[in-house]
């Protein structure tokens, strides 16, 4: 982005990938603080039920921590946390 104030609406509907490339979901509504005048956080819906389908009823969203968005574009890139949370049980395996 070069900088220019851009419009808080304009990332409803952008998709959100990890930095791994993995579909996280879709960006439906935006979590602010209106006395910073800052996001602080991103509803995301239609997610991926790979990622989510242990923890969140089909139909229904999360909100990602706006700290954790690597960058903002066509796509909207987020750290691969959401992938670890899915994976907690796979890395203890690995660690025996």
């Amino acid at each position: 982005m070069d900088g220019t104030p851009q419009e808080i609406t304009t990332l409803v509907g952008r998709e959100v990938y990890s930095n791994n490339g993995v579909f996280v979901g879709e960006v439906e509504d935006v979590r602010l603080n209106l006395d910073q005048e800052a996001v602080t956080g991103l509803a995301v819906g239609q997610l991926n039920t790979e990622l989510f389908s242990e923890t969140v009823s089909p139909g229904k969203g999360v909100v990602i921590p706006y700290r954790w968005v690597r960058a903002v574009g066509d796509i909207i890139l987020i750290n691969d946390v959401v992938e670890r949370l899915k994976q907690p049980d796979e890395a203890e395996e690995a660690a025996v």
